[in-house]
Parts: structure tokens; C-alpha cells; sequence
């Protein structure tokens, strides 16, 4: 239902249209005339009325038809390519503004956990100030921690709804307002070898292959170019009638290019075609270049959420509730409590940061090979 989709869908219909146009045989002429005669004075013919039909039907040589229709095929071909392209853009950023708001939901669920901590130690430690076993300055110091951990959660709601809003505009006003991203697991499947998509990458990019018929659509519009060179011909058929005589004609007519060699078309089509060619060259470097970027950057992405899963954020959540434990039974004092609830926020927040980007890394390897959802 995206208006973007079906403007790009449109493109394509009025380039199978002009494909319809390019293939139109042109159509005859017909010019009727009519009027009178009269004898002049030394005349002794009758007067009478004069009619006259002529008919003239242009041929469409081979010479301009075929490259006019060539390239209408191939501008067909540049538009349902761009369509393609077009869909596997918005396939990605709709993925990327679905990770993106898991990521921002993932935050602001674990600011709320801190919080809820933060507000069960802080009671904890305003009872004991009450009854006089620690200083005040340690409520100070909790409630400066319980203000941030606040502060925290406010900014995570916030981005929670920017990437709730930033989700709709893309997907349209049919997704209401207050949806919802469900909580699950998200695993991806490791992409094939660098080497073994490269090639198919090349092959079957529809940015690449919209800039090839481009480049195609260009080379037969120089051969149109070239070919208009040539001369046009077209059949004309005349039948005059006037009081005595009656006379047809047939023959043909034959546009001559004398003064105009079509120079400026020829070498601004040339020119457009040479453009393509080097446009074409950087967008395989480029391509090839992003492709591999994409790689390393799922590589890296990979092995840091392997590592914080595996390990890191366990021992850190192992941490932190050891130290909460001895924090009650007296053994460690507050700070130490808030080290370690830093070393496991910090961690934490390193995971739910590299699993948004291994997500956005193999979104961008989807979205260069151009694969379905």
C-alpha cells in the first residue's frame, strides 16, 4: 500500500506505453480542397467548382524503426529494474526501521529495569539513614543515581517512540499509532562466501542492471540518431477534379537530409552513452566495494554479540548480583553496587548495539543482492 511502491509501479506502465508508441505505425494525411473556377474574360471555358484529395502516408523504414523500438524496449527494461531496485531499498530501510525500533524497545525495557533497582536500593538505603546505620551522604548519592537512571528511561521512551514514528512513515497511515514490535529472538542465517556472491551480485543487482539498459536504451538511441541520416520516404496519392478534366497521381515523396546531419544529437547521445559506460564501471567498484564492507561489518557484528552473549554479559549480571547480595549482608558498600551495576548496564547495552548492527549488516547484504523477503 505504499504510494512510493505503486509510483514506481506506474513508472513501468508508462514505459511498456512507450514501448506501444515506439511500435505505432504513423498515420496518413488527408487533405480535401475545394473551390471554384471562373473564365476570365477572353475565356470561353465553362465555370465550375474544383475539388482536390490527396492522401500521403509516411513508411517507417526499418532503418529508424528498429533502434526506436529497441530502445523503448530497453527503457522498459531501465524502469522494471528501477522497480526492482526501488523495492529492495524499501525492503531495507523497512528492516532497518523494524531493528531499529526492537533496539530502541530492548533500551528502554532495560532502563526500566534499572530503574525499578535503582528505586528498590534507594528505599533500601533511605530506611537505614532513618534509622541511623548509614550517612545521609549515601542518600544523597542514590538519589543522584535514581534521577540519572529516571533521566535514562525518559530518553529511551523518547527514542522508543522516534523509531515507533520514523517505522510508520515509511510502512504508511495504515499502521496505527500505538502498534506494537513483538519481543522475540531474532537469528540470521550466515551469508553464502564473499567470493561465491560476488559474481551473483554483479549479475543480478537491479541497480546495476537498470544502468546496463540505460546504457542499452542510450546505444540504440545513437543509432536512431545515426539513422535519421538517411532519408525518409512517403507515398502520396492526388486525384484533381475540376468542369473538363479529371487527373489522379501517384508517387513518392522523399525527405532529403542536406543541411541537417543531425551532428548535435548524434554527439549528445554519444556523449550520454560514454557518460553510462563510466557510470556503469564505478558502480561495480562501488557495489563490490559496499558488498565487502557489508561482509566485515557482519564479521565484526557477529563475533561481538557471540562474545557478550556467550559470556560478558552473563559474568556481569553474576557480578552485579553477588554484589547486591554482599551489598545487604553489609560485606560491600553502595559504590560497589553501582560498579558493578555500570559494568552490566555497559555490557548490556554493547549487545543490544551489536545484535542492531549484525541485523543492519545483513539487511545491507539482502538488500545488495536484492533477495525477497
Amino acid at each position: 500500500q505504499s504510494p512510493a511502491v505503486r509510483s514506481a509501479a506506474d513508472a513501468v506502465q508508462a514505459a511498456r506505453s512507450a514501448v506501444d508508441t515506439a511500435r505505432t505505425i504513423p498515420n496518413p494525411q488527408i487533405e480535401v480542397m475545394n473551390g471554384t473556377r471562373k473564365p476570365r474574360p477572353d475565356n470561353v471555358n465553362p465555370q465550375g467548382n474544383l475539388k482536390s484529395i490527396s492522401i500521403t502516408q509516411d513508411l517507417d523504414m526499418p532503418w529508424h524503426r528498429f533502434p526506436r523500438v529497441d530502445g523503448a524496449v530497453a527503457g522498459l527494461n531501465a524502469a522494471q529494474a528501477n522497480e526492482q531496485s526501488f523495492r529492495a531499498d524499501m525492503r531495507a530501510q523497512l528492516r532497518l526501521r523494524y531493528y531499529d525500533l526492537v533496539r530502541r524497545t530492548a533500551e528502554n525495557r532495560v532502563a526500566a529495569e534499572d530503574v525499578k533497582l535503582m528505586n528498590g536500593i534507594h528505599k533500601r538505603i533511605e530506611l537505614q539513614v532513618e534509622t541511623g546505620e548509614k550517612a545521609r551522604f549515601e542518600l544523597v548519592k542514590a538519589n543522584a543515581e535514581l534521577l540519572n537512571a529516571q533521566k535514562m528511561q525518559e530518553s529511551a521512551g523518547l527514542r522508543v517512540r522516534q523509531a515507533r514514528g520514523a517505522l510508520r512513515a515509511l510502512v504508511g497511515i495504515e499502521l496505527p499509532e500505538s502498534f506494537e514490535v513483538q519481543e522475540q529472538t531474532h537469528t540470521f542465517a550466515a551469508p553464502a562466501p564473499l567470493s561465491e556472491i560476488r559474481d551473483e551480485v554483479l549479475k543480478s543487482n537491479p541497480e546495476l542492471q537498470r544502468t546496463r539498459a540505460e546504457r542499452q536504451q542510450l546505444d540504440r538511441k545513437l543509432s536512431e540518431e545515426k539513422a535519421l541520416r538517411f532519408p525518409k520516404f512517403a507515398l502520396r496519392a492526388d486525384q484533381d477534379q475540376d468542369p473538363e478534366w479529371r487527373s489522379k497521381r501517384v508517387g513518392v515523396a522523399m525527405n532529403l537530409p542536406l543541411w541537417d546531419w543531425r551532428g548535435g544529437p548524434v554527439g549528445e547521445a554519444s556523449a550520454k552513452l560514454s557518460q553510462t559506460n563510466h557510470q556503469l564501471a564505478y558502480q561495480e567498484f562501488s557495489l563490490l566495494q559496499s558488498l565487502e564492507s557489508a561482509y566485515q561489518q557482519y564479521g565484526i557484528a557477529n563475533a561481538q554479540v557471540v562474545a557478550l552473549e556467550g559470556g560478558i554479559v552473563r559474568h556481569a549480571a553474576d557480578a552485579l548480583r553477588i554484589a547486591e547480595l554482599a551489598y545487604k549482608a553489609g560485606e560491600k558498600s553502595f559504590l560497589d553496587v553501582m560498579d558493578a551495576q555500570r559494568v552490566y548496564r555497559a555490557a548490556r547495552n554493547e549487545l543490544i548495539t551489536a545484535q542492531f548492527e549484525l541485523a543492519s549488516a545483513w539487511s545491507e547484504i539482502e538488500r545488495l543482492r536484492a533477495t525477497s523477503p
